[in-house]
C-alpha cells in the first residue's frame, strides 16, 4: 500500500527534486550565453568583470547578474584550466550562492563548482573565504583556481601555518582567500587580543564557503578552538587545598568508580567552608555564593586526585614529575597534563614541583565562528542524513545535486561475522581475491590502529604489496590516493585519509605528470615522457574498468552513517563501475553497543560454524537504525554544548565589539569619564545608603575607599560635620575633586599622550579580567550540573550566574582602570614605548573522538606510536631501535616468548 507522501512524490517529485528543476531556466539562460562567450577575446572576456562591478554599483544586486558571471566562469575555466562546468555543476554554483549546502556525491568536481559562487561574490568587494580542512588542500585549491581567478581579474591569498601577521594581512585582503578553518579562528581570536586596529589582520566575514562542510561544522564543532597562556604560580593555592582533603572522613564525600566523579556531602561542604574560614579563604558566607566558583573547582580536583587517582596505576612519579599512563595501552605518556588543574592538584598531593597551570586566553567554538558570516554556504559528498542540525544550529539547508552521469557502483549487504578474528580473515581473503583479478581495493578502517592492525595480518599472511594511509601526512596521501585506482592497487586507509582527493581509475593522471615530471627540463624528452604517461594512463584505465572498478572494503561500521557514505562514495565516480562490501563482526563497538550478545548465541543456536557469515538486508536496516540512535545522541550533545557556549559567546561578542570601538575612537576621555562616574556613585551609595540616618553612614570607610581607588586625600569627615549635608552633596565635592585631578593630569601629559594611556590601560585591564572571566566560567560550567539535584534546570542556572559574573566583571574593570588612571605617573613613559606584547599563546583544539590535541607539537611518545612496521625478519632481538612499531599482544621481538606488553612494551615502575 503507497502512501500520501509517497504517491505525491511519485507524480511531483520530492522538495528536493523540485528546488533542482527551479534552477533549470538559469542554466538555459546560461547555456544560452555560452556562443557568445566563446566569441569574445581574452581582454574581452576579462572585461567583464569591471563590467559586473559598474553594475553592481549604479544598484544592480548579485542575483540580476548571476546569469552572465557564472557563463563567464565558464569560459574562463575552459581557457585557463581546460574545464568546462557541467549543467549539475552550475545548479551547485547556485545553491551555494544561496545560502545553503550543495550535497555533491565524489568526482563530481565541488572544488571547480566553488569558483562560479566565489566569482559572483568576489564582485562585491569584501572579500570571499573559501574553507578546507587542511593547508595541502587550501594550498593545492588556491594555486590551481587562483589561475582561474587571475586570469578575470581577481586577486587570491591563502592563509595556511606558520605565516606572520603581515603576510596574513595580505591574504585576507585579497578578493578571495583560501584557509583551512583552524586558521581562521585562531586569527579571530588573535585579533581581539591585539592593542592596535592596525595590527588585525581580517577585514570581516562577508562571505564563506566550506568544503567538507560536514567534517567542520559537525565533526569538529564538538570541541572549540583554545588559545591558552601559562597562569601565574598559584602553588600555594593548591598546596593549602590539598592539605584539606586528609583531614575528611568517608561520610565527608561520595565517590563513584564508575563514573570517575567525586562529590563533597553537605558534612563535607560545612567542613570545607570552616577549613577555609579559618584560613581566610572563603568569600561570602558559604560555599555557594558565586565568588567561590574556582575554591569549589579546585576542592573538587583535589578530592579526586586523593580518591580517584592511584598511583602507579593511572599515573608515576618520576623525576619529580607526575606522568599520567595510558588507561588503554598502559604505557607512559610524557609531556600529556590533565588540564583544568586537575594535573595541579595531584602534583601537590605527591609534594613534587607544581608546574604552572595553562590559562584559556580566548576560545571559541565552530558554530559560533561560522555563524558570524553574513552568507555561509558549505559542500561535501554527505550532509543528508545531518540535515537536522545544519537546519537548526546554521539555519543552512540541504540540497542534494543529481550526479552528472548515473551511479554505476554496487553497493552490497553487510557480511556479519561471530568474531573479529573470522572477519579479519574473510577480509584478507577478499583482498586477495580482488587483486588476484587486478581489481583496485581501497580498505576503509575506524582508526589508526586498526589500519596498523590489519597491515600486520595481511604481511602474516604473505601478502605486502599494499599501501596504509592514517590522515597524517596529507601532501603524500594525497599523491597515494590519486592512484589508489590503479589495476591491483590495495591502499588501507582511515576513513579520513587523503580527503579531497578523487581517486581515479587508473589513476590521476595530472598528479603523476607533476610528480614524474617534476625534474625534466622543457624540450622533446619531456613531451615523450609525458605522451608515454598518457598511453599508460589510459590502459590502466581499461584494465581497472574490467577488472570491475574500484572495491570499497570496509572494516566495520562507524557510529555515524555520514562516514560509511563518504567512503562508499570514493567508488563509482563519474559513471565508473565500482563496489562497496562492509565486514562486520559482533565483537565490533557498534554491535556490542546494541545487543550483540544476544545475536550471538542465538546464532550459536542456529548452528552458524566458525568462518560463515551472515548476509540479510534486514541487518543493514537494523544498523541503520542503531546509527540513528547514536547520531540523535550525538546531536544533543552539540545542542548542549552550544546552548551553554551560547552564553560566553553573547559576551565576548560585547568584549570583542567594544575593544574595537576603543581601538577606532580618536579620544576615548568621555567614556573614561562616564566610568570614573559610575565608580563613585557606586562607592558613595555603598558607605552611604539611601534613606539611611547620618548616624549610619560609613564615613571611615568611605575615605578609605576614595584613598584606594581615586588616589585622593578628602576631608569626608569635616563635610559630614556640616548641618544639612546630604548623599548628593557629598557625591558633587568627590566628583569635583577627581574631574579635577583627572583634568591636571590630561593637562600636564597632553592630549595624544593622556588617549594613549588611556587606550592601553582600558584594553589592557579589560584583556586580564575577561581571561580571568573565562576561567570563571569554564569552573561554573564544570560544577552546575549538581543543581540539577535540586530540580533546578542547570542552563538556566549559568546563564543567570554567567550574567552575574559578567556584571562583575563590568564593575571591577571600572574601578581597576579609574584605579590606575588616577595613579597614571607610573605608567607616564608609555608613549614612548612600542605597543603591549600579546602574551605567550598556544593553540589547541582537541579531537572530539579520540581526545588528541591535533595541533599539539609532537613529543618522542607520538613519534613512536606513529613509527612505521618492520617485519619479524628484519628485527634485530638484542637492538630495539630495529622493531619499527611492534603490536602490543605481539610476541616481545627480543625472543624472551612474553608478549611485548609484558616485555618491552611495558612501563618502568618508579
Amino acid at each position: 500500500m503507497v502512501s500520501f507522501g509517497g504517491l505525491a512524490r511519485k507524480m511531483f517529485g520530492s522538495a528536493n527534486d523540485r528546488r533542482i528543476r527551479a534552477y533549470q531556466p538559469k542554466v538555459a539562460a546560461i547555456n544560452a550565453l555560452e556562443s557568445d562567450m566563446q566569441s569574445l577575446s581574452d581582454e574581452q572576456l576579462k572585461a567583464k568583470t569591471a563590467e559586473f562591478k559598474e553594475q553592481l554599483a549604479a544598484g544592480k544586486s548579485l542575483d540580476d547578474i548571476l546569469v552572465p558571471a557564472f557563463a563567464v566562469v565558464r569560459e574562463a575555466a575552459k581557457r585557463v584550466l581546460g574545464l568546462r562546468p557541467f549543467d549539475v555543476q552550475l545548479i551547485g554554483g547556485m545553491i551555494l550562492h544561496e545560502n545553503a549546502i550543495a550535497e555533491m556525491k565524489t568526482g563530481e568536481g565541488k572544488t571547480l563548482v566553488a569558483t562560479l559562487p566565489v566569482y559572483l561574490n568576489a564582485l562585491a568587494g569584501k572579500g570571499v573565504h573559501v574553507v578546507t580542512v587542511n593547508d595541502y588542500l587550501a594550498s593545492r585549491d588556491s594555486a590551481t583556481m587562483g589561475r582561474l581567478y587571475g586570469f578575470l581579474g581577481m586577486t587570491t591569498g591563502v592563509i595556511v601555518h606558520g605565516l606572520d601577521d603581515e603576510q596574513r594581512s595580505q591574504a585576507y585582503g585579497c578578493d578571495i582567500t583560501y584557509a583551512t578553518n583552524n586558521e581562521l579562528g585562531f586569527d579571530y581570536l588573535r585579533d581581539n587580543m591585539k592593542f592596535d586596529r592596525a595590527q588585525m589582520v581580517q577585514r570581516g566575514h562577508n562571505y564563506a564557503i566550506v568544503d567538507e562542510v560536514d567534517s567542520i561544522l559537525v565533526d569538529e564543532a564538538r570541541t572549540p578552538l583554545i588559545i591558552s597562556g601559562p597562569l601565574d604560580d598559584r602553588s600555594d593555592l593548591y598546596n593549602t587545598i590539598d592539605k584539606f582533603i586528609p583531614e575528611l572522613v568517608e561520610s565527608d564525600y561520595e565517590i563513584d568508580e564508575k563514573q570517575r566523579s567525586a562529590n563533597f556531602s553537605e558534612d563535607g561542604m560545612e567542613k570545607l567552608e570552616n577549613l577555609l574560614r579559618d584560613a581566610g579563604m572563603l568569600k561570602g558566607e558559604t560555599l555557594y555564593d558565586i565568588e567561590n566558583v574556582a575554591i569549589v573547582h579546585h576542592l573538587n580536583n583535589a578530592l579526586k586526585a586523593h580518591k580517584l587517582f592511584q598511583r602507579d596505576k593511572d599515573y608515576i612519579v618520576r623525576n619529580d614529575e607526575i606522568v599520567i599512563i595510558d588507561e588503554f595501552t598502559g604505557r607512559m605518556m610524557p609531556g600529556r597534563r590533565y588540564s583544568e588543574g586537575q594535573h595541579q592538584a595531584l602534583e601537590a598531593k605527591e609534594h613534587v614541583q607544581i608546574q604552572p597551570e595553562n590559562q584559556t586566553l580566548a576560545s571559541v567554538t565552530f558554530q559560533n565562528y561560522f555563524r558570524m558570516y553574513d552568507k555561509l554556504a558549505g559542500m561535501t559528498g554527505t550532509a543528508s542524513t545531518e540535515a537536522e542540525e545544519f537546519g537548526d544550529i546554521y539555519g543552512l539547508e540541504v540540497v542534494e545535486v543529481p550526479t552528472n552521469l548515473p551511479i554505476a557502483r554496487i553497493d552490497e549487504d553487510d557480511e556479519v561475522y561471530r568474531t573479529a578474528e573470522e572477519k579479519y580473515q574473510a577480509i584478507i581473503n577478499e583482498i586477495k581475491a580482488a587483486n588476484a583479478k587486478g581489481q583496485p581495493v581501497l580498505v576503509g578502517t575506524t582508526s589508526i590502529e586498526k589500519s596498523e592492525l590489519l597491515a600486520t595480518l595481511l604481511k602474516k599472511s604473505g601478502f605486502s604489496d599494499f599501501s596504509v594511509l592514517n590522515a597524517r601526512y596529507h601532501e603524500q596521501e594525497a599523491y597515494i590516493v590519486s592512484q589508489a585506482g590503479v589495476p591491483g592497487a590495495v591502499t588501507i586507509a582511515t576513513n579520513m585519509a587523503g580527503r579531497g582527493t578523487d581517486i581515479q581509475l587508473g589513476g590521476n593522471l595530472e598528479m603523476r605528470l607533476d610528480r614524474d615530471l617534476a625534474e625534466m627540463e622543457l624540450g622533446p624528452e619531456r613531451d615523450a615522457k609525458a605522451a608515454a604517461i598518457k598511453e599508460e594512463v589510459k590502459q590502466l584505465k581499461q584494465q581497472a574498468l574490467a577488472a570491475g572498478g574500484l572495491y570499497i572494503i570496509a572494516t566495520e561500521r562507524h557510529e555515524s552513517r555520514r562516514i560509511d557514505n563518504q567512503l562508499r562514495g570514493r567508488a563509482g565516480r563519474q559513471g565508473d563501475p565500482g563496489r562497496s562490501k562492509f565486514y562486520l563482526s559482533l565483537q565490533d563497538d557498534l554491535m556490542r553497543i546494541f545487543g550483540s550478545e544476544r545475536m550471538d548465541s542465538m546464532l550459536q543456536k542456529l548452528g552458524l560454524k566458525d568462518g560463515e557469515a551472515i548476509v540479510h538486508p534486514w541487518i543493514n536496516k537494523a544498523l541503520e537504525r542503531a546509527q540513528k540512535k547514536v547520531e540523535a545522541r550525538n546531536f544533543d550533545i552539540r545542542k548542549n554544548l552550544l546552548k551553554y557556549d551560547d552564553v560566553l559567546n553573547d559576551q565576548r561578542k560585547v568584549v570583542f565589539e567594544q575593544r574595537v570601538e576603543l581601538m577606532d575612537a580618536q579620544d576615548i576621555s568621555e567614556t573614561v569619564a562616564d566610568m570614573r562616574q559610575e565608580v563613585i556613585e557606586a562607592m558613595v551609595s555603598r558607605h552611604i545608603p539611601e534613606r539611611a540616618y547620618a548616624e549610619q553612614w560609613d564615613v571611615k570607610g568611605l575615605k578609605v575607599e576614595i584613598e584606594n581607588v581615586l588616589n585622593l586625600d578628602l576631608p569626608v569627615e569635616e563635610w559630614v560635620k556640616e548641618d544639612g549635608i546630604a548623599e548628593d552633596d557629598i557625591l558633587a565635592r568627590v566628583t569635583e575633586a577627581a574631574d579635577k585631578a583627572a583634568a591636571e593630569r590630561a593637562e600636564r601629559f597632553g592630549p595624544e599622550v593622556m588617549t594613549y594611556v588611556e587606550r592601553s590601560v582600558v584594553l589592557q585591564t579589560l584583556d586580564h579580567l575577561w581571561r580571568e572571566h573565562i576561567v570563571n566560567l569554564d569552573h561554573l560550567r564544570s560544577v552546575i550540573g549538581f543543581r540539577g539535584y535540586a530540580q533546578r534546570d542547570p542552563l538556566q542556572e549559568y546563564k543567570q550566574e554567567a550574567f552575574e559574573l559578567f556584571t562583575a566583571l563590568l564593575t571591577n574593570l571600572r574601578q581597576a582602570v579609574i584605579s590606575q588612571l588616577m595613579r597614571v605617573e607610573i605608567v607616564r613613559q608609555a608613549a614612548e614605548t612600542p605597543a603591549p606584547e600579546l602574551p605567550v599563546m598556544e593553540a589547541h583544539h582537541l579531537d572530539a573522538t579520540s581526545g588528541e590535541d591535533e595541533l599539539a607539537q609532537p613529543s618522542l611518545e607520538s613519534a613512536e606510536t606513529t613509527a612505521l612496521y618492520v617485519a619479524p625478519e628484519n628485527r634485530d632481538p638484542n637492538d630495539p631501535a630495529t622493531w619499527g612499531k611492534v603490536g602490543r599482544n605481539e610476541a616481545c621481538p627480543c625472543g624472551s616468548g612474553k608478549k611485548y606488553k609484558h616485555c618491552h612494551g611495558a612501563y618502568e615502575q618508579a
